[in-house]
């Protein structure tokens, strides 16, 4: 080789331009391109999803309808064995239908404020003096008896509000792009410590809505963690239909929350009017995933996952987190489906739910397709989300364990794609950057080695399935959306959306058409001994609300 071509050889290598001998079909990235941005149906699945069907919290009647809704529609565009796939059970279902706060003393204000999910409604409007009652352990509790009975309690301290900046909208520019492309060697966790703190946070909620009811608390209200009248809340009640569900739980915008409790340490008298209309439902007390396929003409026994969860929180439509990413992944397997596609491998999509209480639809999934692991024998761990439990052994794997070649997951907002995490995969660097060459136009062009977590692709990855989330620009996903009242139909990006679902659709043709299954990371072992620091999974990657934990 002449010194100039091995100059040009080695730059290309480290600037990651050089895609090794991994095939791209172009013809078919400018044909999917083509549908995508001439044809697409992203937004009106969305909307469809969002603004007609509404929140959709796992177990609720909207839930039920938004199954129904995609299997259908699958099934209509063409995809074969839609269906619905139960698992659990998950616990009674919850709704609202009125959500109604008022202060009534010193003067009179409609206040914002929504409930958490599984608590119940009040019976009709209920009023009664505000009091601040601060709870950080359950010796907090003890100081309360006999002070509470008929209040309604503001459990939360005041907080400061930011001040607002450009930064509460992004995307990713050049230089954060490199920086995310550079790994960095994960650091293993407290595992101990880290079990110790979420039973503490279990035990208190327990003990909170033991002392509510016991001690006649009217209604108790937190304080938003989001600023300009966004509500971002969950859950703080019980899905057990077996348990009481408590008093009712509100979450207040920051700056009413805090203009209430500056009243209240000037000894001035506020008095609140809450109504709040909320229902269980305890008739089925099952979850489902949808579940539909494009069937394999070749290596029809193996198969290329693709999905986002289908389920949201109540405050606004889950639009961003994330009919965004199940609309998506609609719209990529659509796209295939309208070209005719004949892929090799089964192309299968499976939209979750159960996903906001701890990965559990996508976890159901593994445990009855792919790989069988017992329970924790311990009752407390068996009480934490399941993406906190311990690695399982012993494992069984099941026919499909070898036959999945990838799962691919979208779960970040409405922002375009801007690249893949490979999750420490590093055989799959020069694959996905050539898949990401024909759109690099687009702005989707990194590929890096770190872990991302906090969604379903967790759920494959952590038994030794290539799972992949993608990197999104954040929007005003993390600043805004996620949670609160604010994730609704015009927070999402319809450009953003037609180039995710074109380059979706092309990862999933170019896994569906190799010659071989995409390459594995080495197998899970057996976990350390309990005295050994474990690494726990990293769900911090996308914020996790505390009230998700129950």
């Amino acid at each position: 080789m002449k010194r100039s071509a091995l100059i040009l050889s080695v730059f290309l290598v480290h600037s990651g331009l050089a895609t090794a001998d991994e095939p791209v079909d172009w013809e078919m990235a400018s044909r999917i391109r083509h549908e995508g941005f001439h044809n697409s149906l992203v937004m009106e699945t969305l909307e469809h999803l969002t603004d007609v069907i509404g929140p959709r919290l796992t177990g609720s009647p909207a839930m039920k309808e938004a199954n129904d809704w995609t299997r259908e529609r699958l099934a209509h565009w063409g995809l074969e064995n839609a269906h619905l796939e139960s698992w659990g059970p998950f616990g009674r279902g919850w709704s609202f239908s009125r959500a109604s706060v008022h202060m009534l003393q010193p003067r009179a204000v409609p206040l914002l404020a929504l409930p958490k999910a599984w608590t119940p409604g009040t019976d009709g409007p209920v009023s009664g003096p505000a009091m601040k009652a601060v709870i950080a352990d359950i010796a907090d509790l003890e100081d309360l008896q006999g002070q509470v009975a008929g209040k309604i309690l503001f459990i939360a301290e005041p907080r400061e509000i930011e001040e607002p900046s450009e930064a509460a909208f992004s995307r990713h520019d050049k230089e954060q792009l490199e920086e995310l492309a550079e790994f960095q060697v994960p650091e293993p966790r407290d595992r101990k410590a880290f079990l110790e703190r979420m039973n503490k946070r279990r035990a208190l909620q327990r003990a909170m809505t033991t002392f509510f009811v016991e001690e006649g608390v009217i209604a108790a209200i937190d304080i938003s963690s989001r600023d300009g009248g966004t509500i971002r809340l969950g859950g703080a009640g019980s899905r057990d239909p077996d348990e009481d569900p408590g008093v009712p739980v509100l979450a207040m915008s920051a700056e009413q929350y805090n203009w209430i409790l500056r009243l209240l340490e000037d000894d001035t008298e506020v008095q609140l009017e809450i109504d709040v209309v909320a229902s269980f439902h305890d008739d089925d007390l099952l979850a489902y995933n949808t579940i539909a396929e494009m069937p394999g003409s070749g290596s029809s026994e193996e198969i290329v996952m693709v999905g986002g969860h289908l389920d949201s929180w109540h405050p606004g439509t889950g639009s961003n987190d994330n009919a965004a990413g199940c609309a998506v992944a609609m719209e990529a397997v659509r796209i295939l489906q309208s070209l005719g596609v004949a892929p090799r491998r089964t192309i299968r999509i499976a939209l979750w739910s159960g996903e906001e209480q701890g990965l559990l639809g996508s976890y159901h999934y593994v445990q009855e397709h792919l790989v069988a692991r017992p329970e924790p024998q311990d009752p407390a761990e068996r009480k934490l989300p399941i993406y906190a439990w311990k690695a399982q052994w012993p494992r069984t794997l099941k026919p499909e364990y070898e036959q999945v070649s990838a799962y691919f997951n979208l779960d970040n907002g409405s922002g375009k794609i801007r690249g893949v995490y490979t999750q420490e995969n590093a055989a799959l660097v020069p694959v996905f950057r050539a898949w990401l060459e024909p759109f690099a136009d687009l702005g989707a062009d990194t590929v890096t080695n770190r872990n991302t977590g906090g969604t379903d692709h967790l759920t494959f990855d952590r038994v030794g399935i290539p799972g992949f989330q993608f990197i999104q620009d954040d929007l005003d996903y993390f600043t805004r959306t996620h949670h609160t009242n604010f994730d609704v139909f015009d927070h999402a990006k319809a450009d953003d959306l037609k180039q995710a679902s074109v380059v979706l659709a092309s990862f999933l043709y170019h896994a569906a058409m190799r010659p071989e299954r995409l390459p594995r990371k080495p197998a899970p072992t057996e976990p350390a001994a309990e005295d050994e620091p474990e690494k726990v999974p990293e769900a911090a990657e996308k914020p996790v609300a505390p009230q998700l934990f129950h």
